[in-house]
């Protein structure tokens, strides 16, 4: 059956379907990005609030900057911007079609729009861009007014390519106009997205305009958010599957995980939909809630993904059934991350690790160790360097977050520990492989990246720690020198 508004109600004995009709929705939101993530989670979201009776008037209209949103765009608009999200946990899968989403303005079309976030009625301009797509210097987590795009766009603020020289256009033209600013909500797994999001929109429209930049400081609210939800990317395996076991046919589905979770500060001068009905949670902080989810599950992600990476393991689920990447993570979670994470509100930190562990080790998802392992260069100054500086300061041992660091730079090498070779798999593959390949004789050549540790290469605890770790991969391999970790009591 052909996903389409005309067949939802056939579709309705296949899965859950919306209950509301397209006609009675009208756009408060504008969202950049409209990948999986976003459907599994904000738009799905908005689906369930949607279906109590309210909220109506915050439907989505979706658009992007990047070849891939233009793909995605060709499959939604196919199927009425439908999007079916199938739950499965380990015993169990579900599907649901979402339709919070009522328009996807083609990417290229600036002019169209810039008209749209210059609208009244857009309340909200979401974003996930990804955590490499804030123009942000890894390291500091400062605004880069020096990349490419940033100084095109600077140029020409009239004519721009980028989501931030969009959103600066359409509040410029919301400024002249004289309405009241829309707020910037930022989903994206990074630590303080909205400080971040702010920076870069201001620090964008300060190269030319000094005073639009003030009053975007002045005017703009940046809510800062935690967002959580496993959502792997589709393939024609997950089409087959909603094909075989639901009998939808959906361009791209979404496949998730049965948990989700989003925790973000109450900042919305201009109003926002009352998602705290479908169980978000607002807050006047969001930090803790942030340091636990990047430092507890993002990290472990990347705690499990090298070595399982360099062991030729395709599926994350797969590498708790290793008993050494198994013993690996619980270690360096139990060890030296939670004991150096603040408490966070009505959370037991452990029974939160426990549900991580549970969630990686759901064998439905089929998640794959290469997108874990991806765009390291920009996910490890946020998921694992915080976590390591937070140990050097409190005095503590960094044993297994070194050797973590050692197995993404043996990654980065490019070549496994059977012998195939590692495509490319980050923006700045091409210079990683170079220092990793420069660091298997001199191991300190890697914690010269200084946009990506920063102050920490120069703890000798954390340089020796590394070496060593990176000296014993090469001379004795993975799995040996995960055992001697492990084995080791000190």
């Amino acid at each position: 059956m052909k996903l389409k508004l005309d067949n939802l109600e056939a579709i309705a004995s296949r899965a859950a379907v919306p209950s509301y009709r397209r006609e009675q929705l009208s756009a408060g939101i504008m969202h950049f990005g409209l990948g999986n993530f976003h459907r599994a989670h904000q738009a799905w979201f908005l689906d369930q609030l949607f279906d109590t009776g309210t909220g109506h008037d915050w439907a989505i209209v979706g658009t992007g900057v990047m070849p891939f949103d233009t793909r995605v765009r060709e499959a939604l608009v196919g199927q009425d911007f439908l999007s079916t999200v199938v739950e499965q946990s380990a015993d169990a899968s579900s599907a649901r079609v979402t339709g919070s989403m009522i328009d996807f303005i083609a990417p290229g079309d600036s002019d169209a729009i810039i008209e749209k976030l210059a609208d009244p009625a857009i309340r909200i301009v979401s974003l996930t861009v990804t955590e490499g797509g804030y123009f942000i210097d890894p390291a500091t987590q400062a605004f880069n007014p020096e990349h490419p795009q940033i100084m095109a766009d600077a140029a020409a603020p009239a004519q721009p390519k980028t989501t931030f020289g969009l959103i600066c256009a359409g509040l410029e033209r919301r400024r002249a106009a004289g309405t009241e600013a829309f707020t910037v909500m930022s989903c994206d797994n990074v630590p303080h997205n909205g400080v971040v999001t702010r920076n870069t929109l201001a620090g964008l429209a300060r190269l030319s305009d000094p005073a639009f930049a003030d009053w975007i400081e002045d005017n703009v609210a940046f809510p800062n958010g935690m967002v959580d939800r496993i959502t792997p990317a589709t393939s024609d395996r997950e089409r087959k599957l909603l094909a075989d076991e639901f009998g939808i046919d959906d361009a791209w589905p979404v496949f998730c995980e049965d948990f989700a979770q989003w925790v973000i500060e109450d900042n919305f001068p201009t109003g926002r939909p009352e998602l705290e009905r479908v169980g978000v949670e607002f807050v006047s902080d969001v930090t803790p809630f942030e340091h636990m989810k990047i430092r507890i599950l993002n990290g472990g992600h990347a705690i499990i993904a090298y070595p399982a990476g360099l062991l030729d393991i395709q599926f994350v689920h797969e590498t708790l059934g290793h008993p050494l990447i198994a013993a690996f993570f619980d270690k360096i979670e139990q060890q030296e991350i939670l004991p150096i994470l603040p408490p966070v509100p009505n959370t037991d930190l452990h029974a939160y690790y426990l549900k991580v562990r549970e969630r990686i080790a759901n064998p439905k998802i089929a998640d794959t160790v290469r997108r874990l392992c991806f765009d390291g260069s920009n996910r490890q100054p946020k998921f694992i360097v915080p976590s390591i500086a937070d140990r050097l300061e409190a005095g503590a041992g960094v044993a297994g977050l070194a050797l973590e660091s050692a197995l993404w730079c043996r990654y980065c090498y490019g070549v496994t520990e059977g012998g195939a070779e590692i495509e490319a798999n980050d923006p700045s593959w091409d210079r990683l492989q170079e220092i990793a390949r420069a660091a298997k004789d001199e191991p300190t050549a890697w914690l010269a990246m200084d946009d990506i540790y920063g102050d920490v290469a120069g703890a000798e605890i954390f340089r020796d720690a590394f070496a060593a770790a990176l000296s014993a991969l090469w001379a004795d391999g993975v799995e040996a020198v995960l055992q001697r970790y492990i084995d080791n009591t000190d």
